[in-house]
């Protein structure tokens, strides 16, 4: 079975990050990519200039017209901008029980740019997570989650698991890349088999655009076809052969974008 997978996510008209970055992972795990269109974000690799939110009621519109047609077999959800939206797909996936979602806490781009209002974070934590099977938040993610200070440690972030937990998901993949001063980045994944420590060499490159949407994208890509443990292992490896051969492409002046295709696309 090849599996239909939805986006519901921003944009990035540069194809680094949101949707396009979902769609080529999932085409890369070999699943049919399907989108819905949360907000256009004018961006580029050095930042974002303005952001055009949709209507929650056209947000609504979109998934409805999905779901009644279109076997969804995973959700990925990404930058949800404001609560309205926020409560118009919570609505929605709370129609559709069963389907596995993965929720990466989109609130800040790579560049810093805020992506989420601030008087939606509540909404998320209170109406996305608990709907979720897996959030995959970074460490500032982490703590505006947790409504804690951005100050960790590798103690921390074990500490941190239950917390997160509680929130309501089944499943949390903290993810360590900012974590300073270790040659290696160390992700914990905790659920129902317990905690998981699952490391990975810190690549050297500035093409870093899209990571969180990339590595949640192909966990998403491979959920249905995998226990949650293989799924999120597989990812990470598709995610570091992505990033090592980033430099293979050029695209912008800032932080590009990772290979998507790196394993299906000639080397020369």
């Amino acid at each position: 079975m090849i599996a239909n997978i939805l986006s519901i996510a921003g944009t990035d008209p540069t194809g680094g990050a949101g949707i396009q970055a979902d769609l080529k992972s999932f085409a890369a795990q070999g699943a049919h990519g399907m989108c819905v269109v949360t907000a256009v974000v004018a961006q580029n690799t050095c930042g974002v200039r303005g952001v055009e939110m949709m209507a929650p009621s056209f947000v609504a519109d979109q998934l409805d017209a999905v779901f009644d047609d279109v076997r969804v077999d995973a959700v990925k959800l990404g930058m949800m901008a404001n609560a309205g939206i926020i409560a118009a797909v919570a609505d929605r996936l709370a129609r559709h029980p069963g389907i596995p979602v993965v929720l990466d806490p989109v609130m800040v781009a790579k560049s810093g740019d805020h992506l989420l209002d601030p008087d939606a974070v509540s909404a998320l934590r209170d109406l996305l997570v608990p709907r979720a099977t897996l959030i995959t938040p970074n460490l500032p993610e982490a703590a505006v989650l947790l409504n804690r200070a951005d100050d960790w440690t590798a103690q921390d972030m074990e500490a941190a698991l239950p917390g997160l937990l509680h929130l309501g998901s089944e499943w949390v993949l903290l993810k360590g890349g900012h974590l300073a001063g270790a040659e290696t980045s160390t992700d914990l994944l905790h659920g129902p088999t317990g905690t998981h420590a699952l490391p990975a060499p810190r690549l050297d490159t500035v093409n870093d655009h899209g990571t969180g949407c990339t590595l949640s994208a192909a966990i998403a890509a491979l959920v249905p076809h995998h226990p949650m443990e293989q799924a999120v292992r597989r990812a990470k490896q598709y995610l570091h052969g992505a990033l090592a051969a980033s430099d293979r492409l050029e695209v912008g002046r800032g932080h590009g974008p990772l290979h998507h295709f790196h394993a299906l696309w000639p080397s020369g």
